[in-house]
């Protein structure tokens, strides 16, 4: 009888393998995806965007938008995933607000499975997560950019950068703040903690609406030195 238990939990066990819940529909598929192929279709990816801040665009084609054209972000180019339409808000905010480090974690798998596909000569020399206030960091207990930034960095074998940057402001959450006010939230809010060394850095984020924090970030990095500055993003909502 505890053979034929023990042959019954193999089975069971490796059927869990090959078989995976969706987070979206909760069926039962064979990808190696938090998503089954139907909503992994189905999500809104983001097809045409200006080719330097990444703002969702209507016409296609590989051209700075209007905004880019008349004042040009720090930052040298910004590649988001997906525009910051349903369901990824809900997503964004089961993880950033409810400590739903799962979905985090898988979200940063489908970030490094699409960053692989860049030509090798886009990949930087190391990553750089958005970095928290110390007053926040406590308070949530983890750093979204970061979470999604590990799975990126092992597929990619690029090293993290945690302690060269740090928030030496306690800003407000920008996402409660007016366009207008999220740039003089986030104005010299980040100080450089020692010399960089790097020529290419790639900022991680999960969110980018109006591009202030990382276009802020972007300076600090210019102004030491760095030639390229990227931005690799989760989601990008339209609006400079």
């Amino acid at each position: 009888m505890r053979l034929v238990n023990q042959w019954h939990m193999d089975m069971v066990y490796n059927w869990l393998k090959l078989h995976h819940t969706c987070r979206l529909c909760q069926g039962r598929h064979r990808a190696d995806s938090p998503f089954c192929p139907d909503c992994m279709a189905s999500l809104p990816w983001l097809e045409r965007a200006c080719s330097r801040c990444g703002m969702p665009v209507q016409v296609a084609g590989n051209a700075d938008c209007g905004h880019c054209q008349q004042l040009q972000p720090w930052f040298d180019r910004c590649q988001a995933l997906f525009q910051y339409q349903a369901p990824l808000p809900h997503l964004v905010q089961q993880f950033k607000f409810h400590a739903r480090l799962d979905i985090l974690r898988l979200l940063g798998r489908i970030m490094a499975a699409e960053f692989a596909r860049l030509d090798p000569a886009d990949r930087p020399q190391a990553l750089l997560p958005v970095p928290l206030h110390g007053r926040r960091l406590r308070w949530r207990g983890f750093n979204q950019a970061l979470e999604l930034a590990r799975p990126i960095a092992r597929r990619l074998q690029i090293p993290i950068e945690t302690k060269l940057v740090r928030r030496t402001r306690a800003t407000r959450e920008q996402s409660h703040l007016k366009p207008i006010e999220r740039r003089r939230n986030v104005k010299h809010a980040f100080s450089l903690q020692r010399d960089i060394g790097y020529r290419h850095l790639v900022i991680i984020d999960d969110v980018v609406t109006t591009a202030h924090t990382v276009n802020e970030l972007s300076r600090v990095l210019k102004l030491a030195g760095v030639e390229r500055v990227d931005i690799w993003c989760l989601c990008r909502a339209g609006g400079h």
